[in-house]
């Protein structure tokens, strides 16, 4: 007799997202291998993927189209084809960050920089004060700008962390696109442009000895050369513009009975503009959510050259019959 228990649908509170750079200019996505990595501890997941938190309100379409194979006089079905793939999933973000404002929003997600004295006001952001140059010795998490520099800067403050610009066309932005440039004439001398639309931020948490302490490590890693820092006063996104977010997920249901659900697109591009739900919390209060909604893009499988948009991975709990 077998001693194996009957498998049952999972049962899940929330769903936790993750999110991985895109190599925009080669189309690269992170790669996912449920094989190796699929039972990875929630909180800690392996870099590059960064973990968002909780979401509510998962929910997957399929927009691929099957279509009748018909061949024959009378026309007769001998088969079927697929004629469209396409896929689309939506997330409300229990919390509000860098990260997820850039995923929940259709264009940049841009840095609102400390502005230069006299600086015109402007929708995004007036023209930024001058940066500070990082020293030798920086890493992910502690950043050398020496003594005098230090004193600038304050504990609690976000900075921005990225090389100046310098008529760059084409994607912009170290560790993810954060932007892309069409032509130079239209960000003109703005050297700080690249730090305006950069993801490799982070907040100052300790100062010492000219070195600023990071709270977290810059999604970039260890800074690169000619990087310098400017600091932030908060974060802009915009309705309209050219630019697609388009980031690698994961989308992982932790089953109350020890299974788990993985779902993953290695390319989503944002399909809509920053969007909010709110929900009521009590006493007159409302949460405001984060709504991010995304189309799938195509990868090739390796194994054996097809075309897909998605993979769902199930990990049965211990002693589940399959």
């Amino acid at each position: 007799m077998s001693e194996l228990i009957a498998g049952t649908a999972p049962v899940m509170r929330r769903v936790r997202a993750y999110f991985a750079p895109v190599d925009r200019v080669a189309g690269t996505p992170t790669v996912f291998d449920a094989a190796g990595m699929a039972t990875f501890v929630l909180d800690a997941p392996a870099a590059p993927w960064v973990d968002l938190g909780w979401g509510t309100g998962f929910a997957r379409k399929s927009g691929s189209k099957i279509e009748a194979l018909v061949a024959g006089v009378p026309g007769q079905v001998v088969g079927q084809v697929r004629t469209e793939v396409e896929a689309e999933v939506r997330l409300e973000f229990e919390s509000w960050g860098k990260l997820q404002m850039a995923l929940a929003a259709g264009s940049q997600q841009m840095n609102v920089l400390g502005l230069a004295a006299g600086a015109a006001a402007n929708g995004s952001g007036g023209l930024a004060g001058a940066a500070v140059p990082l020293l030798s010795g920086s890493t992910a998490t502690q950043l050398n700008v020496g003594a005098t520099a230090a004193a600038g800067f304050g504990v609690g403050e976000l900075v921005a962390v990225d090389v100046d610009y310098a008529g760059q066309v084409g994607f912009v932005g170290s560790g993810v696109s954060g932007g892309y440039v069409k032509s130079a004439v239209s960000v003109g001398s703005n050297a700080n442009y690249v730090r305006r639309v950069t993801l490799n931020v982070a907040r100052i948490t300790s100062i010492a000895n000219g070195v600023l302490g990071l709270g977290s490590a810059l999604i970039a890693g260890v800074p690169a050369v000619g990087m310098q820092v400017s600091p932030v006063v908060g974060f802009c996104d915009r309705e309209g513009g050219s630019f697609f977010q388009e980031w690698s997920a994961l989308f992982v249901v932790e089953g109350e009975q020890g299974d788990r659900v993985i779902f993953h697109y290695p390319r989503l591009q944002a399909m809509q503009g920053a969007a909010e739900e709110m929900v009521a919390v009590g006493a007159g209060l409302e949460k405001v959510r984060l709504a991010g909604a995304w189309r799938a893009l195509p990868v090739v499988d390796a194994n054996d050259g097809e075309m897909v948009v998605c993979f769902r991975s199930y990990l049965p709990g211990s002693g589940r019959a399959v």
